[in-house]
C-alpha cells in the first residue's frame, strides 16, 4: 500500500490470550474473514492472522496471534506476546473459571509483556445471556482497577467484535508517533553505518 503523507503506516503485533473454548480463534475469525462456526476446533501452539485497518489517522497492520488455551500450551506464550503493542485477554461470560484464568494472563502481561502494551479484556459469547456467570459490572470493574479498556464481545451474532478491534487501532495510532520516528530514525542511522563500514574497505 503506498504511503500517503500525513498518514502513518503501523506495523502491530496483537495477540489473544486465554483459556481454551472462550472464543478467541472465534472473534478473529469473525473480525478477519467475516465467518463464524458452531464448532471451532481447539488451535494447537498458535495461529497467526494479518488485517489491516484503514483509520483516518493511519494504516494499521495487523500482526494476530492466536494463542493456545490449553494449559499445556502456556509455556509457549511468552513467545507470542513478547513485542507484542496490543493484547486482549479473553473469558467467557458463562465460565468463572475462565474468567479467573483471565485475570492470571492480565497479572502475567503486567509483570512480563512489553510495558507500553495496550490491553484490552474481552468477555466473549455475550449472546449466552441465559448462561451467563460473570457479571458485566465484574469485568467493567476488574478493567477499571488495571488500566485495562473493557468490552462485551459475541463472536457469533458479531457484536462489538470490529469495535474492538478498532478500537486497539485507534489507541495504537494515537500512541504511535513519538515511537515510530525514533524507530525510523534508529533504523536509518543502524543502515547509514552499515554502508559505511561494508564500503571503506
Amino acid at each position: 500500500m503506498a504511503r500517503t503523507t500525513g498518514n502513518k503506516n503501523i506495523q502491530a503485533k496483537l495477540v489473544l490470550l486465554g483459556d481454551m473454548g472462550t472464543g478467541k480463534t472465534s472473534l478473529v475469525l469473525r473480525f478477519v474473514k467475516g465467518q463464524f462456526f458452531d464448532y471451532q476446533e481447539s488451535t494447537i501452539g498458535a495461529a497467526f492472522f494479518t488485517q489491516v485497518l484503514s483509520l483516518n489517522e493511519a494504516t494499521i497492520k495487523f500482526d494476530i496471534w492466536d494463542t493456545a488455551g490449553q494449559e499445556r500450551y502456556h509455556s509457549l506464550a511468552p513467545m507470542y506476546y513478547r513485542g507484542a503493542a496490543a493484547a486482549v485477554v479473553v473469558y467467557d461470560i458463562t465460565s468463572m473459571e475462565s474468567f479467573e484464568r483471565a485475570k492470571k494472563w492480565v497479572q502475567e502481561l503486567q509483570r512480563q509483556g512489553n510495558p507500553n502494551l495496550i490491553m484490552f479484556l474481552a468477555g466473549n459469547k455475550a449472546d449466552l445471556e441465559e448462561k451467563r456467570k460473570v457479571g458485566l459490572e465484574d469485568g467493567e470493574q476488574y478493567a477499571k482497577e488495571n488500566g485495562l479498556v473493557f468490552l462485551e464481545t459475541s463472536a457469533k451474532t458479531a457484536q462489538n467484535v470490529n469495535e474492538l478491534f478498532y478500537e486497539i487501532a485507534k489507541r495504537l495510532a494515537k500512541a504511535s508517533p513519538s515511537r515510530q520516528t525514533g524507530m525510523k530514525l534508529h533504523s536509518r542511522s543502524q543502515e547509514s553505518g552499515r554502508r559505511l563500514f561494508c564500503c571503506s574497505g
